[in-house]
């Protein structure tokens, strides 16, 4: 049973909806660092708050990034992630354009596809959990 204090409310519904999401790079290539990671929680965070979603967790390793999102029923999870990658993959190529240049191919840093999984089996908890103890980059 979910505790009474995460719910959320809209005007017509009470919910407690969480997606632990995932992106990998395209080809996996290893091209963050810390600072690229920190950047992108920040890009994400704004993205996400446009859509009246929070950020729960983020983390991520040199090829790929996790987040644990907290989502209202009125948003598309497709239209999120698209978003999330397509407004991430810009700004960061506009203020980091030395380090991942090498790395792009096709315009893309991110692969296509991602990953989405519902987090009403496992406790968010246990989700946030996985999502501190990825082997971020120094």
């Amino acid at each position: 049973m979910t505790e009474h204090q995460d719910n959320r409310t809209g005007r017509h519904c009470t919910f407690v909806l969480h997606a632990h999401l995932v992106f990998v790079t395209k080809f996996r290539h290893k091209v963050f660092t810390d600072a690229h990671l920190r950047r992108m929680e920040e890009i994400m965070r704004d993205v996400a708050r446009d859509f009246e979603c929070e950020i729960v967790e983020f983390s991520g390793e040199n090829n790929h990034v996790h987040l644990l999102v907290n989502f209202p029923p009125k948003v598309a999870l497709s239209k999120l992630v698209n978003s999330l990658k397509g407004v991430s993959s810009r700004r960061l190529h506009q203020e980091y354009p030395e380090p991942v240049r090498h790395y792009w191919r096709a315009q893309r840093l991110w692969s296509g596809s991602y990953f989405a999984e519902s987090v009403g089996g496992a406790p968010p908890s246990a989700v946030r959990q996985y999502i501190e103890q990825q082997n971020r980059p120094l």
